[in-house]
């Protein structure tokens, strides 16, 4: 009983975990200007998250050590810090993006600006961080982000032509009115978003945080493989509820409070209030995870003992590396930029990063001194080659299409 509940405890977790701030104003912003087109990208999206977390959580199962712990061992010093400066600084601006998003939140459900709420959810930020257990934090933001299953709720009560949406699913092509260039470039965004590295840097050292081993692996997996994937869609049910609601009207997406208003109007109050509290608990849960993904890149580069399991006088500098993130992610959105602007360079710029993070995992889940015979299987091989080659052709053209579309505009 307690192994079955382990298992649906971590399989809900998963779900709620997949969703953050990049998911929601991506998913909106691009069903309302783009209809259902780009969902192909949610599901290529997953597809990657899905292999390349596999292989971190098998990693960190056999071995019992994080998968970035082992990149600067594999791969040398030069190749890790390549990897830890590509990680960290998409993790703070991810982190920044984060607590944004739930000031945005606090602003929606108070009415008071949201640069009010930014010191007041660092402060709850670095509470929950310093002293919640590790799992207790997961589990609770986890399950408490199940909340967004409104928008699959509402997408049904909106009572859309579902064939229109199959139809416009299966057209992969700009609507009229706009440029193949643009099109592509909020698909990367949207692969981004999906492909966020610290999602998979956090479950990797969260493994270690509750000491996995071999026997674990079967769980970890089965989280991975169903978990991200009805995560991906409730990504597609906030594209589809925008599609149904902004795109024949051609408003665009702007802010935070548009992403719920299509609950609103199919659910009313209640409707509001679950899916404001989805918000901020999909994003605070995000910023819990990409403030400590942070301290986790940091410390285990450098060989400094790492993990909320260790007490505080025992790992000071990996606590003074989450506490300081945390302060330049508070500094940054406090300097008065658009949290939906931060949000949107964010998940594009991951895009363009994500080779370094994902090649290192790729290597060393291929290492037999690692891992003995749990290697990448030959099939797992030939996927992830091709995953690799996508991510080097998506980093190239990133920033040359980011500068051509002036960022989408």
């Amino acid at each position: 009983m307690k192994r079955l509940l382990a298992f649906t405890l971590g399989f809900l977790t998963a779900i709620g975990g997949f969703l953050d701030i990049g998911d929601l104003v991506a998913g909106a912003l691009v069903g309302a200007r783009f209809g259902m087109s780009l969902a192909w990208v949610i599901v290529v999206g997953v597809i990657g998250i899905v292999l390349f977390t596999e292989m971190s959580a098998r990693v960190t199962a056999v071995s019992g050590r994080a998968t970035f712990d082992l990149v600067r061992e594999r791969l040398g010093a030069r190749t890790g810090l390549a990897n830890l400066m590509a990680s960290y600084f998409i993790t703070l601006l991810t982190l920044a993006a984060q607590l944004g998003g739930v000031a945005l939140a606090l602003e929606l459900a108070s009415s008071i600006h949201y640069l009010l709420w930014v010191p007041v959810v660092g402060v709850l930020v670095w509470v929950v961080i310093w002293r919640l257990p590790f799992e207790k934090m997961e589990q609770t933001y986890g399950l408490l982000g199940l909340a967004l299953i409104v928008f699959a709720v509402a997408l049904w009560r909106l009572g859309p032509d579902w064939g229109a949406l199959l139809n416009g699913a299966a057209s992969p092509a700009p609507p009229p009115g706009e440029d193949w260039s643009t099109w592509w470039y909020y698909g990367i965004a949207l692969f981004g978003a999906s492909m966020t590295p610290y999602t998979v840097l956090f479950f990797s050292s969260g493994g270690v945080e509750e000491h996995w081993s071999s026997k674990d692996l079967g769980q970890a997996r089965f989280n991975v493989f169903f978990g991200f994937p009805v995560g991906g869609l409730l990504a597609l049910a906030i594209m589809g509820c925008a599609a149904v609601l902004f795109f024949p009207a051609g408003v665009q997406v702007e802010h935070l409070s548009q992403v719920a208003l299509p609950v609103s109007v199919a659910l009313g109050k209640i409707g509001l209030i679950v899916v404001i509290v989805g918000f901020f608990v999909a994003t605070f849960g995000a910023a819990l995870e990409s403030g400590l993904a942070a301290g986790y890149s940091v410390a285990q580069y450098l060989g400094w003992p790492w993990g909320k399991h260790l007490q505080p006088a025992d790992a000071t500098r990996f606590h003074t590396v989450v506490l300081l993130t945390l302060l330049a992610g508070l500094a940054l959105i406090l300097t008065t930029l658009d949290p939906i602007k931060v949000t949107e360079y964010s998940i594009v710029l991951s895009a363009a990063a994500l080779p370094l993070t994902y090649l290192p995992i790729f290597i060393v889940a291929n290492d037999r001194d690692y891992l003995g015979d749990r290697v990448n299987s030959r099939f797992t091989n030939i996927i992830g080659t091709c995953y690799l080659v996508l991510l080097v052709v998506v980093s190239i053209v990133t920033i040359p299409l980011m500068i051509y579309t002036k960022a989408g505009q």
